[in-house]
């Protein structure tokens, strides 16, 4: 069911339409190497096929899983050979670019420079990450994106029709058409796939009739669209934590789910629980650290499926707690000011005096132990000179800091001399 020419293609009208760049490329104007960029089942091989048909040159396909350099090169010394021999100019589609080192990236690039080639690489990868620049600045990029339900529902449809499909024997009930749409994503190929097993389990029943219970029997569950190397991987994670930021907690729930799923690194998530239980809610919920502390050990503890129920539990907590970002706030705030060179020598009192000659030195020498009152607190020089009133920590009046909101301020003006202002 590859489509055969552009009036079969779905999706992509971006760019496919009148004057739009790729339709230029595949009716032969302005040949170009081409970086194509998009989700699996999105038309990238199908277009690389077209683009050769339509400039009549030879085609040849590699995959970045299966060839290296030596592959690379013998391509490109044949379409060297032909193009002096018969001026035959060959198109190298290689699929899964995004998976070739920077050095059979590199092999490509004075065949893709003096035109020996015309390169169409596929990657569902965003090139600016996995593309070597060289190669990125001598080729169009251009993203494709996932299909829609409605471009999805008329490839099933032709598929079910066509003599090169199914050729009309047998008929598609319509919940079962929706369920292989739904299956699909946005993927043609995993939809084609779906169909095709079902058309497969019907034909040795004898019966004629594609239904719901045949498509769910036939396939199990939709495979979740997550390239763990690939940017979708980090587009997910984003979402996940944006989503608990945001304070959604059903949006991070699926968020997780995909990548439970997807068969993510259980331990990257944790990670990413612990990271943002101290970004993103800090003080105002000092127990949710101990939450995404706990999932982590869990994880490592039982394992997983199980552990994903301790990370759900810290999903859920992270989300739903009261938000903060002054601890984040702070401490980089105090790292900027010592990078700027703020630094400055440590106050005698503070220095460490238990060795031999500490105190003719004049370190430990005045420091007042602060339990010696029954505050706990009392005028003292911490910081350096130059740092002396400069403050980090402002905390909000969210949550566990609301008490805070009102303390820190309190306990600053004891420390630095100012304890009347509250009387």
């Amino acid at each position: 069911m590859r489509p055969r020419s552009l009036d079969e293609v779905v999706g992509q009208q971006h760019l496919l339409g009148s004057g739009a760049p790729l339709r230029r490329l595949v009716e032969g104007a302005a040949p170009a190497s081409v970086l194509l960029h998009g989700p699996p089942g999105t038309g990238k091989t199908t277009l690389a096929n077209l683009v050769s048909q339509a400039t009549g040159r030879r085609f040849v396909a590699l995959s970045a899983l299966s060839s290296g350099v030596k592959e690379v090169r013998a391509v490109i010394e044949e379409a060297r050979k032909r193009l002096g021999r018969s001026a035959e100019a060959t198109v190298l589609f290689i699929d899964e670019v995004h998976r070739f080192s920077k050095t059979q990236q590199d092999a490509l690039l004075g065949a893709v420079e003096d035109r020996t080639v015309l390169l169409v690489a596929a990657t569902t990868e965003n090139p600016s990450f996995s593309v070597v620049s060289p190669l990125l600045s001598r080729s169009l990029v251009l993203q494709l994106h996932s299909l829609t339900d409605e471009d999805v529902r008329g490839l099933v449809r032709r598929a079910v029709e066509e003599e090169r499909g199914l050729g009309a024997a047998f008929r598609l009930d319509e919940d079962a058409e929706a369920h292989l749409v739904a299956l699909a994503g946005g993927d043609a190929r995993r939809a084609l796939t779906a169909l095709e097993a079902a058309a497969e389990s019907v034909e040795s029943t004898g019966a004629e009739v594609i239904d719901l219970g045949t498509v769910e029997a036939t396939v199990d569950k939709a495979a979740v669209r997550y390239d763990r190397d690939g940017d979708q991987h980090y587009d997910v994670v984003s979402a996940f934590i944006k989503s608990i930021r945001g304070s959604d907690v059903d949006a991070a729930l699926h968020y997780l789910a995909r990548m439970v799923e997807a068969g993510e690194d259980p331990r990257f998530i944790a990670r990413r629980l612990v990271v943002h239980a101290s970004e993103d809610v800090g003080m105002a919920d000092p127990t949710a650290l101990q939450a995404a502390v706990s999932a982590a050990h869990a994880v490592q503890f039982i394992g997983m499926p199980e552990g994903r129920l301790a990370l759900a539990q810290a999903t859920i907590h992270l989300a739903t707690a009261p938000k903060s970002n002054a601890v984040i706030a702070a401490i980089d705030a105090a790292m900027g000011d010592v990078r700027e060179g703020k630094a400055g020598i440590v106050p005698p009192h503070l220095r460490d005096g238990h060795y031999a000659g500490a105190k003719k030195l004049g370190n430990a020498v005045g420091y007042q132990y602060p339990h010696g009152r029954s505050e706990g607190v009392l005028e003292q020089q911490y910081p350096p000179d130059e740092l002396v009133d400069t403050d980090y920590y402002e905390p909000t009046s969210r949550g566990g800091e609301r008490p805070l909101a009102d303390r820190v301020p309190k306990l600053r003006d004891i420390v630095r001399g100012r304890e009347q202002r509250h009387g």
